[in-house]
């Protein structure tokens, strides 16, 4: 296996509007992030991943891009962006911006240009369709932000393609001229000194030649025409072409999101003979919690589903390719609020999910605020909310009369807002975010759980992601070891072994309230074990074949040279 530096980073992700307010308009800022980046070097962290600073008008807070080459004012200057990459670089640190080149805003000049007429050069920069023969949309495809992904412009008679919001037009990249365009982007920010790129909706570029109708509109586990407008052959004919061009010349760090996939589709992106990207996020398991009805429909998830998944990414892409790990993101609830227990064991469940995160092959990747065990947030009223996806659905249910005690609560589980809450610094007014009224409402538990109690505390969550990265950075088992699941029946244990050269860890996670008792496998005969981490007190000569495990309780040992290997899946 290659060795390299950004298997070997742990990422931190900063949603620039809700990290830290500088200048007091409610917003977080770029000089904001500038005065939190020794808080991140103590942490350990060795790369910062940035959500879009790009100019915008913020249909989509920073994910629909006006102007690829100007700093979203609210944000701060080019000037405040090149100071942070100087700081950043200057603390041993790196930095990626998160880019998207599937679509742009509808205030970019590009489409501006592209639908003043259907002669102008840049006509064929976006997607455009005359209607349907009976008069209607284009085809039956539905966007992730709810209705169709075709809208009708007036001006010349035709419908453009947007498969997020209407204000996020799809960039043509059948088109050479669109494709040159964005590799001389891409360019201009890697000379410019950054690190590399997080790539949103990267497996959407590539679009089902004419536009056909989806055949089963009833199949609801995507959205209608899903198929013909992700992870096609062309989107890798696209990434190959870029890495050729663009990401090759750079010593850098290439994410791709790609939603929809599996450990063998992945692989087309993140196979190191096939020269794509580095890794590529997947959401196989964010999904382990929705029912047929997608996303909205919250279902009760189990261990052993998890494990499957998790396990089968694990082994699939050892050796071969890369894997990004997660619980938490700018789109997704909070994870000790979905996977753990954010009431009675909150801390215990927080460190238990970091330990899991944090001894799995791949980079860890840890969201702003999950350090502290940051919970999701239910506010009273729909008017709090600002996240676009979540109000689109109230309104969808609105206008069908559903029960709207039931729709909120549906985005109190799973609304991106729960992410986007400004970061809890202190217990000082508004959590210490800013000292005037923030862009959204803060989560009213900042009294309780916030950086400055945490840094204060050295049983703390914090001071636990601390532990673990430090470990990641002492010992290669933790980035290179290979997997093997051990109890794989189990309903509430999860146990495996990692592997590398010389070192082998046995990690033990109960992810449930109760107490079960972990049963060594009789094909491990381990003696003298050493425990590097866990989340309660536990006795380092501690015998290890019986363990009553605590409500959810995690261990990582480090095992002697050589012992009997489990076999994935034995019991």
């Amino acid at each position: 296996m290659k060795k390299t530096w950004w298997k070997e980073s742990v990422v931190y992700q900063i949603y620039p509007r809700s990290f830290m307010d500088s200048n007091g308009d409610g917003i977080g800022d770029l000089p904001g992030i500038l005065s939190k980046l020794d808080y991140l070097k103590d942490l350990g962290i060795d790369v910062i991943w940035l959500c879009p600073i790009y100019q915008s008008p913020n249909d989509d807070n920073g994910y629909d891009i006006s102007d690829y080459y100007e700093i979203m004012s609210e944000f701060g200057a080019m000037e405040d962006f090149d100071r942070l990459l100087h700081e950043v670089h200057a603390r041993g640190m790196k930095l990626i911006m998160d880019l998207v080149v599937n679509h742009t805003s509808d205030e970019h000049a590009w489409f501006i240009e592209s639908r003043s007429s259907k002669d102008h050069p840049k006509r064929d920069y976006y997607i455009w369709r005359p209607a349907a023969k009976d008069g209607g949309v284009p085809n039956n495809w539905e966007s992730f932000f709810s209705g169709s992904t075709w809208q009708y412009d007036e001006a010349t008679g035709e419908y453009y393609l947007h498969l997020f919001s209407k204000k996020q037009p799809d960039l043509n990249w059948e088109n050479p001229e669109v494709v040159a365009d964005v590799h001389k982007m891409m360019k201009w920010w890697l000379d410019k000194g950054i690190d590399g790129f997080r790539v949103d909706a990267i497996n959407h570029i590539g679009k089902a030649d004419g536009f056909p109708d989806d055949p089963h509109p009833e199949d609801k586990s995507h959205n209608t025409g899903y198929r013909l407008f992700a992870n096609l052959p062309k989107v890798h004919e696209q990434l190959q072409k870029l890495n050729r061009e663009v990401f090759s010349r750079y010593d850098i760090m290439t994410v791709g999101e790609t939603s929809g996939i599996g450990p063998r589709e992945a692989l087309l992106y993140v196979d190191e003979n096939r020269d794509e990207m580095n890794m590529v996020f997947q959401f196989e398991h964010m999904s382990i919690d929705s029912g047929d009805g997608g996303k909205w429909d919250v279902q009760p998830w189990s261990l052993p589903d998890l494990k499957q998944i998790m396990s089968k990414w694990q082994t699939e892409l050892y050796g071969k390719g890369w894997n990004a790990l997660y619980f938490n993101n700018h789109d997704q609830p909070r994870a000790v609020s979905r996977f753990g227990d954010d009431q009675t064991y909150w801390a215990e469940s927080a460190k238990l999910l970091a330990t899991f995160l944090h001894t799995l092959c791949g980079t860890p990747y840890v969201y702003q605020g999950e350090e502290i065990g940051m919970t999701n947030v239910a506010f009273d009223s729909i008017d709090s909310y600002q996240d676009l996806e979540s109000l689109n659905f109230y309104k969808e249910k609105v206008s069908e009369g559903a029960d709207l005690a039931q729709v909120l609560k549906r985005i109190h589980d799973k609304g991106r807002d729960n992410a986007r809450t400004p970061m809890q610094w202190n217990d000082g007014p508004q959590a210490g975010f800013t000292t005037g009224e923030p862009w959204i409402q803060l989560n009213t538990n900042y009294m309780d759980i916030n950086v400055e109690q945490q840094l204060l505390d050295p049983d703390s969550i914090f001071n636990y992601y601390k532990k673990l990265i430090q470990l990641r950075k002492q010992y290669e088992v933790f980035v290179y070891g290979d997997y093997q699941l051990i109890l794989e029946d189990h309903p509430e244990i999860y146990a495996y072994v990692r592997t590398f050269e010389n070192e082998t860890l046995l990690v033990i996670l109960n992810f449930f309230g109760r107490t079960p008792t972990f049963q060594l496998p009789d094909c491990l005969h381990i003696e003298a074990p050493e425990l590097l981490i866990s989340n309660y007190a536990v006795a380092a000569d501690r015998e290890i074949q019986e363990i009553t495990l605590q409500p959810y309780e995690a261990r990582v040992y480090r095992l002697p040279t050589n012992p009997s290997s489990a076999n994935e899946g034995e019991s």
